[in-house]
């Protein structure tokens, strides 16, 4: 089984980096990689871990060449996104189930149809039982931009979305599109209300801080995961 870890940002792949013990990184045309053998109880799996790059343009191009590099089976997004303060906490682990890039700008016709193009149902069918971990499945919306305060009524009304990131969007898009299994695991790391964003303003270092620790629960929750999605695969 070929399993190909996308780390995103810039501050997400910092933290990672620090996380596991100093491997010997590679560079392609869509970023640095390097692979590790990660310790599954009584087992051992290879893993590749891809520093996609931040927003759409980045996640969409990195995600198309690991799939024509690799030809993984599984593809996993580990990352950070923004929460919706009142509909969801700090720290809780979003199983994306849908992804919304809302935003497209169209004067000419509907932009409701255009976003709708660019949704992607996640098939976790294959997520049989409970999980090994404790998440909360749920909608993600992705843009190239921070969330807005003013913005947050529509998403929820309009997709049922609970947080916000930047390249969840582009990556089960082109996982969709290319068949291949796709788990997108996002920490919530701060939340934007009505009065901003408790990170903004000068105070990304919220971010940074919380960055750390999110990404080093997913770092150890990812050998059971990975677990997890061996058992349906009758084929390995």
């Amino acid at each position: 089984m070929t399993v190909v870890v996308i780390i995103s940002a810039n501050i997400e792949w910092n933290a990672v980096r620090r996380i596991l013990p100093e491997p010997v990184s590679q560079a392609s045309p869509c970023g640095e990689w390097f692979e590790m053998d990660l310790d599954l109880g009584d087992d051992r799996q290879s893993v590749i871990f891809f520093h996609g790059g931040w927003g759409k343009i980045s996640a969409a191009a990195s995600a198309q060449y690991l799939i024509d590099r690799w030809s993984p089976d599984l593809i996993v997004n580990l990352g950070t996104c923004g929460g919706f303060e009142g509909e969801v906490e700090k720290n809780t682990v979003v199983l994306v189930e849908r992804t919304v890039v809302y935003d497209i700008v169209e004067q000419m016709v509907d932009a409701e149809e255009a976003i709708r193009d660019y949704s992607t149902e996640i098939d976790l069918s294959w997520l049989s039982g409970p999980y090994p971990h404790p998440v909360l499945r749920n909608v993600l919306v992705s843009a190239d931009r921070d969330l807005r305060p003013k913005d947050i009524p529509d998403l929820k009304s309009k997709y049922g979305a609970v947080a916000g990131d930047w390249e969840s969007g582009a990556i089960a898009w082109v996982a969709n599109r290319n068949r291949v299994r796709c788990l997108i695991l996002r920490g919530v790391t701060d939340l934007v209300g009505d009065e901003g964003g408790e990170a903004y303003a000068g105070q990304v270092q919220i971010y940074v801080e919380n960055t750390k620790r999110v990404m080093s629960d997913l770092i150890l929750q990812l050998p059971k995961w990975i677990v997890y999605g061996r058992q349906d695969r009758t084929d390995l």
